[in-house]
């Protein structure tokens, strides 16, 4: 966005902005008076397995220290309840390449009075949305220590890549900063209410067939070390990063995050900013992944999305120090490979086994080759390495599938016996 009437974008959110590839007097990193309002008018993405708009608070101050805290701020507007011609107020529908209109402010006057313009432009009231900055947790202004905030748009497995493209590097949609020449009385809006996680139908039925997975891997590469890495929570959500003031990385009320991880450690040089504060929720894997041919890493689980869990998983493969993420692989690329481990076995269908390697074999489509040499686009070979896993979307409850209700997926880290 560009920066308040008689502003400039601060020095430094200009510079990350150029990271971004962005120029001029505007920036990702934005702040709001607590009267105004982003409005993004324009057509949602082609159709995909999985979209949301979402808005984050980048910074805030606590006392006269300004922290990175990335926190999203409550439910996202996902393709399962926004409103768009194709969805008109929510409705079931096609949510995809339709026009939409997004309002996020902290005010409801604002919001009212931009209703009534789109209204009189011929935009619908059915096709509006609201995401709500909750103003009675922030820092709401322009002032220095003010809070700035960023939106994403997060959309996964274009059905047509070329379309996906083409709406990421042109999004038809024009992005508006409404500030009001005369300001009202404030009506801020409350916290709104957040969509609750859990439908109390779990997928621990498939724990014995997941423990005979485990089994079969563990015998057919029994002449190499196994190494089991233990999967835990990854990020804490919004609420308790601005609680304890830490950045939690930008999660998703639609998504539970998994990695896996052992011994407390400080982060790496945190996305985009040259600082290096302490995270205390951040592990070291102390996990490397080296060109012998035995050596290898497999990651198994439950097929999130067919076990009903889920409208979209992953799980991607990151290096350590810098978390420099290099592929996802995806239940699209996974589904169906557990069923040449369990030919017998009616649920393999409900699991996934996949191999992570620098040397695989030829034909093995259930197999990556992680790359090296080529910078942040790869892993080097004594570059530690993590596994992060995200499982998007429990279509009944149009949120995030509950952590209580989910098996963790896992990993096995193979080397050469000497």
């Amino acid at each position: 966005m560009p920066p308040a009437p008689g502003y400039n974008v601060d020095e430094a959110l200009v510079e990350q902005a150029r990271i971004l590839g962005r120029s001029g007097n505007s920036s990702p990193f934005w702040n709001l008076r607590p009267d105004e309002a982003l409005v993004f008018v324009g057509r949602t993405p082609p159709e995909c397995r999985y979209y949301n708009f979402d808005v984050y608070l980048s910074t805030h101050t606590y006392g006269n220290e300004t922290k990175w805290i990335w926190a999203n701020l409550g439910d996202p507007l996902n393709l399962a309840v926004i409103k768009t011609e194709g969805t008109p107020n929510g409705s079931s529908g096609n949510p995809f390449n339709q026009t939409t209109v997004v309002v996020t402010t902290a005010d409801k006057g604002i919001d009212q009075r931009i209703r009534a313009a789109a209204q009189s432009a011929g935009y619908s009231d059915d096709i509006i949305n609201t995401l709500v900055i909750p103003s009675t947790r922030l820092n709401i202004g322009l002032e220095n220590n003010s809070d700035t905030f960023m939106m994403f748009i997060r959309p996964a497995l274009f059905n047509d890549t070329q379309a996906g493209d083409n709406y990421i590097n042109n999004t038809p949609a024009t992005i508006f900063r409404i500030t009001p020449n005369n300001t009202t009385e404030l009506d801020p809006y409350d916290v709104p209410e957040q969509r609750v996680r859990g439908t109390g139908q779990t997928e621990f039925d498939l724990m014995d067939d997941l423990e005979e997975l485990r089994t079969v891997i563990l015998e057919k590469y029994n002449e190499s070390n196994a190494t089991e890495l233990p999967t835990s929570m990854w990020v804490p959500d919004g609420n308790d990063g601005i609680q304890r003031g830490i950045n939690i990385l930008a999660p998703n009320n639609n998504a539970c995050y998994l990695w896996t991880a052992n011994q407390t450690v400080s982060s790496p040089t945190p996305f985009l900013y040259n600082t290096s504060e302490y995270y205390p929720f951040l592990r070291d894997p102390a996990i490397t992944l080296g060109n012998d041919t035995d050596e290898f890493i497999i990651v198994y689980g439950v097929n999130h999305v067919a076990s009903g869990k889920a409208t979209y998983s992953n799980f991607a493969v990151y290096g350590a120090d810098v978390w420099n993420g290099v592929r996802a692989i995806t239940d699209a690329d996974f589904n169906g490979s557990a069923e040449e481990y369990l030919p017998n076995n009616p649920n393999a269908k409900y699991l996934y086994v996949y191999k992570l390697s620098r040397n695989c074999s030829e034909g093995d489509q259930y197999c990556y080759e992680v790359p090296y040499g080529v910078g942040g686009h790869g892993i080097e070979f004594d570059q530690p390495l993590f596994i992060g896993f995200r499982v998007y979307l429990e279509n009944a409850t149009k949120t995030g599938p509950s952590y209580s209700e989910i098996i963790y997926d896992r990993a096995i880290k193979f080397d050469p016996k000497s």
